[in-house]
Parts: structure tokens; C-alpha cells; sequence
């Protein structure tokens, strides 16, 4: 009866990690859509803005910082980078990251 129950009690809290994972996933993709526009689908730009597939998650947080910051000088991505916090900008980071 004990291992029944710790083996369930396993296999439920693995499945509650996985879901966990997946509804951040889920969210980070949804963050990066609004990237869409002028990086391209995924991150891959197809023109003349940067892509953000690839990148590597530390370089992508550091520049989100520096255009909320306004140490790196911008106009439209200033505006974007207020509107997510550090947390927001890691899983973006990690989104691009595996999406190259």
C-alpha cells in the first residue's frame, strides 16, 4: 500500500512540474509573439531588424535591461522593455534561446 501511494504521489507531482513547465512555456511564447512584428515569426527576421532566435538568454536579458534603462538608445524598444519585468525578459531569453 505504501509504494503504491508514494509511486502515485510521484508520478502526480512530476505530471504537476510538467504542466508547471509547460504554462510557462506557454506564457514566454505568448510574451515573444508581441516580437513578432518587426523580429519575425519565432525571432527569425527576414529584414532589416535583428533576429532574436539564437540568442543566448544572459545577452538578451542584459539589452532588454539596457533599452528599459536607456543605456542603450532606442526609440520603439525602450517603450516595449517597460512593459515586462526581469522575470518577463529570462523566459523570453530562454524562448529565443531554443528557437534558433
Amino acid at each position: 500500500m505504501k509504494k503504491s501511494l508514494t509511486l502515485t504521489l510521484l508520478i502526480v507531482g512530476t505530471l504537476g512540474a510538467v504542466a508547471a513547465a509547460q504554462a510557462e512555456d506557454t506564457r514566454a511564447r505568448f510574451m515573444a509573439a508581441n516580437c513578432a512584428y518587426c523580429h519575425g515569426p519565432d525571432g527569425k527576421s527576414r529584414g532589416a531588424f535583428p533576429s532574436l532566435a539564437g540568442l543566448e538568454v544572459k545577452y538578451f536579458v542584459d539589452q532588454m535591461k539596457a533599452f528599459r534603462d536607456g543605456s542603450r538608445p532606442a526609440t520603439v524598444m525602450a517603450k516595449h522593455a517597460l512593459g515586462y519585468t526581469d522575470a518577463e525578459y529570462e523566459a523570453m531569453g530562454k524562448w529565443f534561446e531554443a528557437h534558433k
